[in-house]
């Protein structure tokens, strides 16, 4: 291609790092009027915001032997400790090397369990190498006690080499059962006498976030918090891939996922709007079916409405997963069909809207700002539409589950 056909816009195509709704439409704009080449900024687009589904994330848990690694890389994907695909759980060290568990639908996103720091195969000293420090994205340091020597060494070199990290004291459920028998028990000061023996015995570490979880139970105690913490620290790309693949296990974690959801909608929207401007006769309805699916497809994956997902959930909580299916009634109860995404496109308000806006991008190919203009708001219609719909239908499995409390 002759370099007089494209000018390369101002702007970094990299619309992944920035998801803020109008300031990126803000971008996008720009983008288009600095590219003499608008089928070349289209596609551009579309591979940016089809690449968000694509984006790795490594997360790697540590902490010596007993600390419950396993058991919380089992629960951030959902599963049994007894369930195919978990991560090997016991009583004494079971992971041997740096072990990976791919989420069950998304295996972009990777959790390794990695070794106990101070066992015979994993020095401290070279223990950062020898796990191939650099592969992860961040590092969750867990321990079930007082955090040990180790944990503090490692916590300093994962620091030094400007890496991100957070401390997890693990089975919380056992301090709060184990007091629970007293006359005088109260578990918010229970829980801020752990926080702050914590706290005090990290000193040396500077002023570290540590997490109270219980791995049974992630919506007990600061899961949540947890949470919020990492979708501050890391980038905007890595963040979706984590929100994308967290367990739906309440409607919290339900909202939360909603909320991503629908910053995203205002991208997905713009590049529909940005495909509207390229002169090509059926282009845009064709790029417009694709857009939609692909969004659909990722909010059905992250919801937890594929059967995989649900027979995960049925296992968890004792619920034939066919009776979790049945409680979904939207128009995606099968799936991201052709046949589901199809219907959008054909009730008569829609069809006169579709049929306006190919006019617009193929009759009249200067007209850039009205196509754009019709373009925008039908995709933003359509995407809330089938949004709101799969969060019906989580939210329904979420009450068979009996996991519908806040």
């Amino acid at each position: 291609m002759s370099d007089d056909l494209y000018t390369e816009p101002e702007i970094n195509y990299d619309v992944a790092s920035s998801l803020e709704g109008v300031e990126e439409a803000q971008k996008i704009a720009k983008l288009f009027k600095n590219t003499k080449r608008a089928d070349i900024a289209a596609e551009k687009l579309k591979e940016n915001i089809e690449s968000l589904d694509h984006v790795t994330l490594n997360i790697g848990v540590t902490g010596n032997t007993g600390a419950g690694k396993s058991t919380f890389v089992n629960a951030l994907w959902g599963l049994s400790n007894d369930e195919e695909g978990a991560a090997e759980t016991g009583v004494v060290e079971t992971t041997r090397t740096p072990a990976a568990y791919p989420h069950p639908s998304m295996p972009n996103v990777t959790i390794w369990d990695l070794p106990g720091i101070g066992t015979p195969n994993f020095k401290a000293k070279t223990y950062l190498s020898d796990v191939h420090f650099e592969r992860y994205d961040f590092f969750i340091i867990l321990t079930s006690e007082r955090f040990k020597e180790n944990d503090i060494n490692l916590a300093k070199a994962i620091k030094k080499k400007k890496r991100l990290f957070d401390f997890i004291r693990s089975k919380v459920d056992n301090d709060m059962n184990a007091e629970s028998k007293r006359r005088d028990f109260n578990q918010e000061r229970l829980l801020s006498k752990i926080r702050e023996d914590c706290r005090s015995n990290l000193k040396s570490v500077g002023n570290p976030k540590v997490f109270l979880i219980s791995s049974f139970d992630l919506q007990q105690y600061e899961f949540n918090r947890l949470i919020d913490t990492l979708e501050k620290e890391l980038p905007e790309a890595k963040k979706h891939a984590l929100i994308q693949s967290l367990p739906v296990y309440s409607i919290e974690t339900l909202q939360r996922k909603k909320k991503h959801f629908q910053r995203l909608i205002w991208l997905t929207a713009f590049g529909s709007g940005a495909l509207a401007v390229v002169p090509v006769p059926g282009l845009t309805v064709v790029c417009d079916y694709v857009i939609v699916t692909s969004f659909l497809e990722s909010v059905f994956r992250s919801f937890g409405l594929e059967d995989r997902s649900l027979q995960i959930l049925g296992s968890r909580v004792k619920v034939r997963w066919m009776d979790l299916k049945a409680e979904m009634k939207s128009g995606f109860k099968d799936g991201v069909t052709a046949k589901a995404v199809t219907s959008y496109f054909k009730t008569p308000s829609m069809a006169a809207i579709m049929t306006l806006k190919g006019l617009m991008s193929s009759v009249i190919p200067f007209a850039q700002l009205p196509a754009g203009a019709v373009s925008v708001p039908v995709m933003h219609y359509l995407l809330n539409k089938g949004l709101k719909e799969m969060e019906g239908d989580a939210r329904a499995v979420l009450v068979k589950a009996k996991l519908h409390y806040v």
